[in-house]
């Protein structure tokens, strides 16, 4: 799995990188997150409000910070998880 988020370095940013990299901590996924700030590749994307964050190339959440939350509800999605909490780990809890 790899999670992208996209943003220029303003604490928004941080903030959405942090709480992404405490959702995959806490579901303990194999999953890459990456911090993405180069304008072309935003472009590319058609970000128009940052930050962005994705999911394998899926544009999850746009213009604001997500909770820690609904990252985990967010990876529970995109990996189908059967855990009562949503929250990814596939652990079956």
């Amino acid at each position: 799995m790899l999670i992208k988020v996209y943003g220029t370095g303003c604490s928004r940013c941080m903030q959405t990188e942090e709480t992404v990299r405490e959702a995959v901590r806490i579901c303990g996924l194999p999953a890459t997150v990456e911090k993405v700030a180069d304008l072309k590749e935003m472009m590319l994307l058609g970000v128009v409000s940052l930050p962005v964050v994705t999911i394998d190339g899926k544009v999850v959440v746009s213009g604001r910070v997500p909770t820690r939350d609904e990252m985990l509800s967010l990876l529970g999605e995109a990996t189908g998880c059967t855990c009562p909490e949503g929250c990814g780990c596939t652990c079956g809890r």
